[in-house]
């Protein structure tokens, strides 16, 4: 596939889901910050054409905001954002990018099981290591019964493993999803998710 039918498919893709909200575990992070803190630095790993990154720029935070798609970064950088926002875009794969120490929350929506375990184990730690006391992490993980099991490159985890994986941690939300759907590209698809909210004590 050439990079300019590439990049036109995903322009596609994001025109479809142009109007969703941010996801509710990042409002549920958010909100249990109340005010930002003071310098309140977040790193969207997957940031997509940032539907989540919207809500972190309206309520004063700077993000870093991480997509391995540039045709994601271009639709993010095309949206009207808020005044005086600080956004920095890096076109990356998000397991291949540095999350600075002090961060003050890691937010990835739907992108972390795209990522082979390996990959996937090493994100989760150093995003464990750069979180400071108080730090959150918010996002979503994959279950066994989700039907994209067995694609190559994708990580899930079994209730269990996953609550493993959050030991040490005040776990804030973690809700279990199963549920028929359609996925943005008109696909039939069985959901399994992990809705996470966790904060480093």
């Amino acid at each position: 596939m050439t990079e300019s039918k590439r990049s036109n498919e995903w322009a596609a893709y994001y025109q479809q889901i142009r109007d969703r909200p941010p996801r509710r575990t990042l409002f549920a992070a958010l909100d249990a910050f109340g005010t930002a803190p003071p310098d309140a630095l977040v790193i969207d790993l997957g940031c997509g054409d940032g539907r989540d990154v919207i809500e972190m720029l309206r309520r004063g935070w700077r993000v870093i905001a991480v997509d391995s798609e540039p045709e994601a970064l271009r639709q993010l950088q095309a949206r009207p954002l808020p005044d005086g926002s600080d956004v920095t875009p890096i076109t990356a794969r998000l397991e291949d990018v540095p999350i600075p120490l002090g961060v003050h929350l890691v937010n990835s929506s739907f992108a972390m099981p795209l990522c082979e375990p390996e990959g996937f184990f090493r994100t989760w730690a150093r995003i464990r290591e750069a979180l400071p006391s108080g730090g959150r992490f918010s996002g979503q993980w994959y279950g066994p019964r989700d039907s994209w099991v067995g694609r190559p490159g994708m990580t899930f985890l079994g209730r269990d493993e996953a609550l493993a994986h959050l030991d040490g941690l005040q776990v804030e939300m973690f809700e279990e999803e199963e549920a028929d759907g359609v996925t943005p590209r008109g696909n039939a698809k069985h959901w399994h998710i992990f809705h996470i909210v966790a904060r480093k004590p």
